[in-house]
Parts: C-alpha cells; sequence; structure tokens
C-alpha cells in the first residue's frame, strides 16, 4: 500500500458537499490487500486502550463515527467490509446488506451497522428505516451508496471512496470532521 500527498486542511470536498480535513489515497492491488486496508481501518476506530483486545478475543472499544463507503459496483465496498469487521474480531460471514438495507453486528465492546442504501428509491425512504440509534455515538456505522440518502442519511466523519483500475483498485479516503481526521491519522500514521 502507498499512501500519496494529503490534500490542504480545510478545502471543500469535490462534489462542494462538505469541507475536507485532508485526503489520502493508497492502491490496493487485490482482494487480500482491500481485506487488509479494512482492517487496519478498524484499527484506526478503535480506542488505543484496547487495540490489542481483538487478538486475545475480546472484541475492541470504538471511537464511534460513520463511514461512507463510494464506488461503483463491485469495487471492494463489502469486501473491505469484511477486513474491517475482522478487526473487530467478527469471524462470522460478512454479506452485503443490499435486500436488508442494514446488518447490525453486536460485538463484545461494540456495535457495527453496515448499511447498503443501493436500493432506496428516493432519498426519504431512509427516515422510515427507523435506525436513528444506530448512528449514535460510540456505534460505527458503515454506509455503501450514502448518496442514495442525500439529505438523510447522517454526514460522515470519513469518506472512502474505490476506484478500480487495471492493476487493482485505489481507494481515496477524505476525513470531513475532526473525527475522521484522527481516522485518517491512525490509518496513514
Amino acid at each position: 500500500m502507498t499512501t500519496l500527498s494529503p490534500v490542504s486542511s480545510n478545502q471543500a470536498s469535490p462534489d462542494g458537499s462538505a469541507a475536507l480535513f485532508e485526503t489520502r489515497s493508497v492502491f490496493l492491488d487485490d482482494e487480500a490487500a482491500t481485506v487488509a486496508f479494512g482492517y487496519k481501518l478498524a484499527q484506526s476506530t478503535q480506542r488505543k486502550a484496547h487495540a490489542m483486545a481483538p487478538a486475545a478475543g475480546l472484541g475492541a472499544e470504538t471511537v464511534g463515527g460513520i463511514i461512507h463507503l463510494q464506488g461503483d459496483l463491485g469495487a471492494g465496498k463489502t469486501t473491505l467490509t469484511r477486513g474491517f469487521l475482522r478487526g473487530y474480531g467478527h469471524e462470522g460471514a460478512v454479506k452485503s446488506p443490499t435486500y436488508t438495507l442494514v446488518e447490525p453486528y453486536e460485538l463484545a465492546h461494540c456495535n457495527i451497522y453496515h448499511f447498503d442504501l443501493y436500493r432506496l428509491s428516493d432519498p426519504e425512504e431512509f427516515e422510515y428505516l427507523g435506525t436513528d440509534q444506530y448512528f449514535e455515538s460510540p456505534n460505527l456505522c458503515l454506509v455503501e451508496w450514502a448518496e442514495h440518502g442525500a439529505g438523510w442519511a447522517p454526514s460522515a466523519d470519513l469518506r472512502i471512496e474505490l476506484c478500480e483500475t487495471d492493476a487493482g483498485r485505489t481507494a481515496r479516503c477524505s476525513a470531513l470532521s475532526q473525527r475522521g481526521s484522527e481516522m485518517l491519522s491512525a490509518l496513514f500514521g
């Protein structure tokens, strides 16, 4: 994985939706690298005192937050999520919540919610999911296709855009809040 230079602080995001604190990119050459990056991302969201807890089978306490995962179909969003959940000690299957809209993972020390909003035909439908409490700290939410809930889905702390290339994929990580900036620093630090 290779990092690129960060974007200057407080720039507008390319779509104008939020101020960027910082952006970094990494190349992921295959599925295993995407899973490993997801695992490392999970570590960046854990409280330092509990960073070794998954190795001991104890789970880990989270700092909470919202991560939006963007990319075309098949870009690796659920693969990254699988690595993320492994970073918190989850050993079971990880499936895309395309039809269920949300998959809850209630782990030893935290709750992680994996959303896929692809099937929403109107952003207002998000309001009717009844998931407001899922976005409360210290829960962690990974949201695929967040743009389908635009105006209703909570803003991200960190946005990860996965773009496929001939040789693999690039993950462009943008901090959109102070919490996201802390995650990004831990991820690339």
